[in-house]
């Protein structure tokens, strides 16, 4: 007999999940907000998480501005209104997209060279190139990105989170490290205690309130930089409409759109396999760009998903709707317009401590224990910690993950390439001898498949039998045609046979037609 639980009437009531267990996990469609809306726990989870995000962005948003070189009013906006608009736009629920770092440093140059009206023009292109790549089905691009790249991706995501914190424990007073690690204890030992209010607010809020009781002088966020007094407003760029502004804002545009692109795949991947739940892609590639152009009409600085603030969403405060993005929205344009002077007292040293805990959870431990590379191929372990290094010289998550996508794909060619062979089967007659190839032939494998013949000794006729193989590319064809040249430059004809439909369609549509064999 069992006992009816308090969220689902009609089921039965699973054991109190652990602090390591996110709540909820147990429901059909955990990202639902109207199952949300109906439960005033859920509910409660959805609004503090978003809360906490918010006291996270301010900092964060005014960092980036200060890379981007505009006014932190641009970054704190951009976060607004990215995160409001993909919270209705975007594919992946619960997840955060504001102003970031890799956009920072992609348009940088624009404001430098060409100021801030071009910088948003930049940003409006932005949205419209990506919008056209996600409606031409740029998110399906995901499933060529190997699991050791998204290892090595995720732990290079923590050392960067990590790394961005030491400039606020460098040269601060002796204060700020009792107070870190105050913040990490509470954010360690609380869940153990309760998990009913998100321990990093909790942390943010006791160390908040120590600091101004105590009169103890740290840098706080408002040492930061200078909060906003009013609220965005809609405008267009002042630039020309002309080609030239369009080729000089193009090639930044481009490079923001696949940044912010990969960012945002990559991290949306993350948080489906940390919730077990799965998010439209190719939603969120188009909704990113719609929510770069509704920001760029704003003044905003652009961004796209940001993952330390994602995962304090949805590791830190196991938030798992849309509410929760919305309201972190929400939330920052309340704090740092209506509540600036209250946001600014908070130390810096609270946040730190939250995005330290966030590397912490974020870094993939069991992927670098001694056991797990001995058992590891050294191919995915090269190409893992490829992407990191990468990743941390470049402080661009994007170009490590290019990289580390390329590194997997050579060491894959080069593992496959030795996997075919040739193989002498048979003798039927004093005039034939018989060839078997086995393996998969491309440009690879094929390139030394010509070698592996004896054009002097063999007879007259030769057979070669592909039924153990398969022709994937135009250099299988042109390697096959160039040893059909070779007997036949001694007097002797080839048979290829064994081929399967797709193989065969490929020989004979380019057979003889690649130059001689070239």
């Amino acid at each position: 007999m069992t006992t009816p639980g308090p969220l689902t009437p009609t089921t039965p009531e699973p054991a109190t999940p652990t602090p390591s267990t996110p709540p909820f996990a147990h429901e059909s469609d955990v990202t639902s907000v109207r199952a949300a809306l109906r439960s005033p726990r859920r509910l409660r989870i959805e609004v503090l998480g978003g809360l906490v995000v918010a006291l996270a962005l301010i900092p964060e948003a005014i960092s980036f501005s200060i890379i981007a070189g505009v006014d932190p009013r641009v970054g704190l906006f951009a976060s607004f209104t990215m995160a409001v608009s993909i919270a209705f736009l975007g594919g992946r629920p619960a997840m955060i997209s504001a102003a970031t770092g890799a956009v920072a440093l992609v348009i940088a140059p624009v404001v430098r060279d060409h100021g801030l009206d071009h910088l948003i023009a930049t940003v409006i292109l932005a949205g419209v190139i990506q919008v056209a790549l996600g409606l031409l089905g740029v998110a399906k691009l995901m499933r060529f990105i190997p699991r050791s790249v998204m290892v090595g991706f995720v732990n290079a995501l923590a050392i960067l989170i990590f790394l961005a914190q030491l400039p606020h424990l460098i040269d601060v007073p002796w204060v700020v490290y009792p107070l870190v690690a105050v913040g990490i204890a509470v954010m360690v030992l609380l869940p153990r205690v309760t998990t009913a209010v998100p321990a990093p607010l909790v942390a943010i809020v006791a160390l908040t309130l120590f600091t101004v009781v105590a009169a103890v002088t740290v840098p706080t966020v408002g040492d930061e930089g200078a909060l906003p007094d009013s609220l965005p407003s809609l405008l267009l760029p002042d630039v020309p409409f002309t080609l030239e502004t369009l080729s000089t804002i193009a090639p930044y545009a481009l490079a923001m759109a696949l940044v912010g692109l990969m960012e945002s795949l990559m991290t949306a991947k993350l948080v489906d396999d940390i919730t077990d739940t799965h998010s439209n892609k190719t939603r969120e590639a188009w909704g990113q760009g719609a929510a770069n152009v509704v920001t760029g009409f704003f003044g905003g600085m652009g961004g796209c998903a940001m993952i330390g603030q994602t995962m304090i969403n949805v590791k830190a405060s196991h938030a798992r709707t849309r509410i929760s993005t919305f309201l972190a929205g929400l939330f920052l344009l309340v704090l740092v317009v209506g509540l600036g002077d209250l946001v600014a007292i908070i130390p810096m040293a609270a946040l730190v401590a939250v995005m330290i805990m966030v590397s912490v959870g974020t870094m993939d431990w069991h992927s670098i224990r001694p056991a797990t590379l001995r058992r590891m191929p050294r191919s995915e372990t090269l190409v893992m910690v490829t992407t990191v290094a990468v990743v941390v010289a470049t402080h661009n998550l994007a170009i490590g993950v290019v990289v580390g996508v390329l590194v997997a794909m050579v060491l894959f060619a080069r593992r496959v390439a030795h996997l075919t062979r040739v193989v002498d089967v048979a003798h039927p007659d004093a005039d034939t001898r018989v060839y078997a190839v086995e393996g998969e032939l491309f440009f690879a494998s094929s390139n030394d498949l010509v070698t592996q013949f004896d054009y002097v000794g063999d007879p007259v006729d030769v057979v070669i039998d592909l039924s153990r193989a398969h022709v994937w590319d135009a250099s299988t064809v042109a390697t096959l045609d160039a040893i059909t040249q070779k007997y036949a430059a001694k007097g002797k004809t080839v048979t290829i046979t064994g081929l399967d439909d797709a193989s065969q369609a490929r020989h004979d549509r380019l057979a003889g037609r690649l130059g001689g064999g070239h």
